[in-house]
């Protein structure tokens, strides 16, 4: 068994850095609710691009440096019936992805906008799905590369026990370079899919999961990928050594040219999360290298906060992954758990085994890992009578041979009823350190800013406070737009704002 190095001294040690912020607020709206969708779209020309939806209105927000609108474009070329609305930024334009119903046909269109929120040309046909009058309307997912040159939609249906995978490929122009439909024996009661990725070459890439039954975990596991001109699908089995895994995540190394698979796992059914599953795999060769990682006592301790030493990973969620020059990549997983007020828990096994994989629905729509969306108050989604629990934050230095450099444990404890908008955290690659932004207080008025460097030592940075009472921050939600600058969104008085926050 490989050495397991932890640095638990870090919790004890910490080194305090006088790193600061400057933060700009925007002005609030009436019409700025907390029942409005937003998805801060990026940095071009100088300008904050934001996108805001109320009810059936479209607009792009464009803000200045001092984060004021200097104008507000109406999207009037988007139908009212428009869901899943997907945004891919370039230095001067953007497209919009979107997709939306008219009579028994559903339409995915790409519109190519310009740095002013203004659509360049006509919005381009990327496909089109018949559906019936009561059908799911949110078939199609969209993927792209690391260097945006590739671009997919997809869309997968579930019929007479087989999964029906279309795929369209489509380069930066949004020029169709091919179309294929693949079908393969599916069953919903075994059968999982991880995340599915596009490569800089245009290689889509996904894993499948299979489990004894519907109520245990994953204990077989292949890579699913297919070239860009491809019409099938290959399948590689990855060995799990008779060990079972349930939350399945892929990153792409485009660097390295390869894909990093990897999971918390379990040695026996329903046990206990062990440690680390990581299987990196060359696209070149088709040869993989994989490890499995028993998490160490002095991590555990560390990391188990008001849980048992056994158990004191079960409720940790694996929310990002950073891929490293040296083949080697950071594992970012957070505590998170809910409770009913009944005083009922959910526990891991209940968040992946709740529901079949495509539950009634005959489309399944994909959503990436370890992205947040906002969720306004009055949306469905939103559970009454939860109570919402994120803590610490545990990062794992993994090398290029799938074994553990180092390991490294942020002590948080947030707690929230209703909503979980204000919790959990948002990360900010600097380049020599990674910044993890969190509220430390009940108001969700003071941000932590703790950061860690490419030798696991964490730093406690100057807290990030509104100077104005009232402002409540939203860190999970932000997006980097530039290499030290962030847009934060925020509420005051009931009202959705951005911050923009500039480090040092």
């Amino acid at each position: 068994m490989k050495q397991i190095f932890s640095i638990a001294i870090f919790f004890f040690s910490f080194y305090y850095s006088s790193y600061s912020q400057k933060v700009t607020y925007s002005e609030t709206s009436k019409s700025d609710g907390r029942n409005m969708n937003f998805e801060i779209i990026g940095k071009m020309g100088g300008n904050f691009l934001i996108y805001k939806k109320i009810k059936s209105n479209h607009t792009i927000n464009i803000y200045d440096n001092n984060m004021q609108v200097m104008e507000k474009v109406k999207l009037d070329f988007v139908p009212d019936r428009t869901f899943n609305i997907d945004f891919i930024i370039y230095p001067d334009f953007f497209y919009m992805i979107y997709q939306y119903q008219k009579k028994g046909i559903l339409y995915c269109m790409g519109a190519k906008m310009n740095a002013a929120g203004v659509k360049v040309n006509d919005p381009v046909m990327m496909d089109t799905t018949a559906i019936s009058t009561f059908a799911d309307n949110k078939i199609y997912s969209t993927v792209f590369s690391e260097d945006k040159q590739k671009i997919m939609v997809f869309k997968i249906r579930k019929k007479n026990e087989l999964l029906n995978i279309t795929t369209i490929l489509f380069d930066k122009e949004l020029k169709l370079v091919n179309k294929t439909l693949q079908s393969s024996p599916f069953d919903d009661r075994r059968d999982e899919y991880g995340d599915f990725l596009l490569d800089n070459e245009g290689n889509f890439l996904f894993t499948k999961g299979i489990k004894p039954n519907n109520r245990d975990d994953v204990n077989s596991l292949q890579l699913v990928t297919k070239a860009p001109l491809a019409d099938t699908f290959n399948y590689y089995d990855l060995n799990l050594n008779d060990k079972y895994i349930d939350e399945i995540h892929v990153k792409v190394d485009n660097l390295s040219k390869k894909y990093i698979i990897t999971s918390l796992y379990y040695k026996k059914k329903r046990g206990n999360i062990e440690g680390l599953y990581t299987n990196i795999w060359d696209k070149t060769s088709a040869i993989s290298t994989s490890d499995f990682v028993n998490f160490s006592d002095s991590l555990r301790a560390e990391a188990r906060g008001n849980q048992q030493s056994r158990n004191a990973f079960d409720d940790y969620f694996i929310r990002q992954i950073v891929a490293q020059k040296d083949g080697g990549f950071l594992l970012i997983a957070e505590s998170y758990a809910t409770q009913n007020r009944g005083g009922s828990t959910f526990n891991r096994y209940n968040y992946f085994n709740r529901y079949p994989y495509f539950s009634s629905m005959d489309y399944y729509r994909y959503s990436p890992s370890g992205l947040w969306f906002y969720r306004p108050w009055n949306s469905f989604d939103n559970s009454q009578n939860i109570r919402y629990f994120y803590n610490n934050i545990m990062v794992l230095s993994i090398n290029k041979n799938a074994g553990l450099n180092w390991s490294a444990v942020i002590q948080k404890d947030q707690i929230d009823d209703d909503n979980d908008n204000y919790l959990s955290f948002f990360s900010m690659n600097a380049g020599t350190e990674i910044h993890f932004l969190f509220n430390n207080n009940n108001k969700n008025q003071i941000v932590a800013d703790q950061s860690i460097n490419p030798s696991g030592q964490i730093t406690r940075n100057a807290t990030l406070k509104s100077m104005e009472k009232g402002y409540q921050f939203m860190p999970k939600f932000s997006k980097q737009v530039s290499a030290k600058q962030i847009i934060m969104p925020c509420t005051y008085r009931g009202l959705v704002c951005f911050a923009k926050v500039d480090f040092d």
